[in-house]
């Protein structure tokens, strides 16, 4: 029995370390390469098989001085406006939503756009203690190894935008039939309106809550405008 739990010792440490050097490798890749698929964008496929439906992938890389200024701003207004200053993470909005929760059904996020990159990139999105482990594992690599015009461009690149649409090329091709590098304000503010269920609402025929939520984004890109520079953002 010592040999046999002696041996089981052996590999479980084999097999962290092996993930240990897999995971940092593959963080120090996509520092410079494009991200070809996410773990979301396999089940999104494998879920269209099963269903019978035809399989859709639209996405499109493209560098972040080839998407408007306009939308990384949106972004930063809608889901994370500490993006340039934590580390990864928001302590604050993790203690208001956990409080809110606790009163509430309807729970609120308060990841940041560095945990949603991470979370993305190189996770599953079924919900679970033990992918919010991981979530935050991946969120300190590329905290540590990226810069945050980084992760921004892979965020931008790799997000959903509605069905079998990832990414900010896609989407403004599919909604707007214009490159992500020509989107207008307004047309920003729409995209980033989505994000929390971009299967459920469209950024062309909003109804009066995603329109409520365009408004808000725009008012805080008004209140921002001047303080941040999206055509050179903080590295």
């Amino acid at each position: 029995m010592k040999n046999f739990l002696k041996i089981v010792w052996k590999w479980i440490k084999r097999l962290a370390l092996a993930f240990f050097a897999l995971s940092i490798l593959s963080v120090i890749v996509f520092r410079f390469v494009p991200v070809p698929f996410t773990p979301l964008m396999l089940l999104r496929c494998i879920d269209q098989k099963i269903s019978g439906e035809p399989i859709k992938l639209d996405k499109t890389w493209v560098s972040l001085d080839k998407i408007s200024p306009n939308l990384p701003f949106a972004v930063f207004c809608s889901e994370d406006q500490d993006f340039f200053k934590h580390h990864g993470f928001n302590f604050k909005a993790i203690q208001d939503a956990l409080k809110h929760d606790e009163h509430s059904k309807r729970i609120v996020g308060a990841s940041t756009i560095s945990q949603q990159t991470a979370k993305n990139v190189f996770l599953s999105v079924r919900r679970s203690w033990i992918r919010k482990g991981f979530e935050a594992y991946f969120t300190v690599l590329i905290e540590l190894l990226w810069s945050k015009k980084r992760i921004m461009e892979v965020y931008l690149n790799v997000i959903e935008f509605g069905k079998g649409i990832y990414g900010a090329e896609a989407a403004s091709e599919f909604y707007f039939h214009k490159h992500a590098k020509d989107l207008s304000k307004e047309e920003a503010a729409a995209l980033a309106a989505i994000l929390p269920d971009p299967l459920k609402w469209s950024p062309v025929h909003s109804g009066p809550f995603v329109e409520s939520r365009i408004q808000w984004i725009l008012g805080q890109m008004n209140d921002y405008d001047g303080k941040l520079d999206f055509s050179n953002p903080p590295k």
